[in-house]
C-alpha cells in the first residue's frame, strides 16, 4: 500500500491498514510513492494485490483508493464492481490471534529508483545534461531527481517540497507555466513534469516549447525504428491526436488504439 503526498493520505492509510489487519490481512507500507512503483513492488514483492491512495493529478482535497492485481495491473472491472458491491456489506472480522500485521518498508523508494535506473540503456549518456524536474509537491519528489542525477544528469528540482496541501498547485503535467520558466532561467537543455502520483508527464524542450503525449510517442516510435529496435505496432489511445496517425503512417508503422 502506498499513497502520494495529500494530508489526508495518512488518514486513509491508517483506516486501512486497521481495516485490512481486523479482516486478518497482512499489509506492506511503502509510504509516499508513486502510482507505477506500487504496480512495480506489488509484483516483486509477490503481494496479492497492491493499492494506491491518490487523486492523482487533482486537488489536495481530493483522494481516492485504486487497486492492482497481484502482477501489479488494473483491476477487470467485474472484480471492481464486486470490490465496490462489499464495501455496502458489513465487515468479516478474524479473532485476535488471527489479526494481520502491517511492515513498513523502509527501502520503497531506493528500490524503485534502482528500478528506473535499470530501465535506461547503459548507452544513453545523461553528462553534460540539464534537466529540470517539476515533481508537483507529488509522490515523485524524493525518486525522479535522484534517478536523473544517478545517471548523469545535472538536476535542477521544482516543487519537490510537500507540504500536505501544495500537491499540483500551480506545478506538474497539468500546470507548465513553472517549468517552462524555470527551464529559460537555468538554461536548460529540457524539462520533465510529472503529475502528483508519478503516473503522467509533460516534457518541455530547450526554448521552452511543451511536447505533449503525442509528440513523445512518435519521437520515441521514429527513434526505435531507426534503431531497428520497434516491434509491434504503435500504441495510443482514443485522445491521440489524428495528425500523429498520419504521421506514423508515413513511416510505415502500424498504429493500434486502445479502447
Amino acid at each position: 500500500m502506498g499513497k502520494d503526498t495529500r494530508i489526508s493520505g495518512y488518514m486513509f492509510e491508517s483506516a486501512l491498514e486497521a481495516g485490512l489487519a481486523a479482516a486478518g490481512v497482512n499489509t506492506r507500507l511503502l509510504g509516499p510513492m508513486p502510482t507505477p512503483g506500487i504496480a512495480y513492488l506489488t509484483r516483486t514483492l509477490r503481494a496479492q494485490a497492491g493499492i494506491v491512495i491518490s487523486a492523482s493529478h487533482n486537488p489536495y482535497y481530493d483522494n481516492g483508493i485504486k487497486f492492482f492485481s497481484t502482477e501489479g495491473t488494473k483491476l477487470p472491472d467485474e472484480l471492481e464492481h464486486k470490490i465496490e458491491y462489499y464495501l455496502d456489506q458489513s465487515m468479516i472480522t478474524v479473532e485476535s490471534a488471527q489479526l494481520g500485521k502491517a511492515q513498513r518498508i523502509s527501502d520503497a523508494a531506493g528500490r524503485y529508483i534502482e528500478f528506473c535506473k535499470a530501465s535506461i540503456p547503459a548507452s544513453i549518456d545523461f553528462s553534460g545534461l540539464r534537466i529540470v524536474v517539476d515533481c508537483a509537491n507529488g509522490a515523485t519528489y524524493h525518486i525522479a531527481p535522484h534517478v536523473f542525477r544517478e545517471v548523469g544528469a545535472e538536476v535542477i528540482e521544482i516543487a519537490t517540497e510537500p507540504d500536505g496541501l501544495n500537491i499540483n498547485e500551480k506545478c506538474g503535467a497539468t500546470k507548465t507555466d513553472l517549468l517552462k520558466n524555470a527551464v529559460i532561467n537555468y538554461r536548460a537543455d529540457l524539462g520533465i513534469a510529472l503529475d502528483g502520483d508519478g503516473d503522467r508527464l509533460i516534457m518541455v524542450d530547450d526554448t521552452g516549447e511543451e511536447v505533449d503525449g503525442d509528440e513523445l510517442i512518435f519521437i520515441i516510435a521514429k527513434a526505435r525504428k531507426v534503431a531497428g529496435k520497434l516491434q509491434g505496432p504503435v500504441v495510443g489511445t482514443q485522445m491521440t491526436n489524428l495528425g500523429m496517425e498520419h504521421a506514423l503512417k508515413n513511416l510505415k508503422l502500424i498504429y493500434c488504439a486502445l479502447m
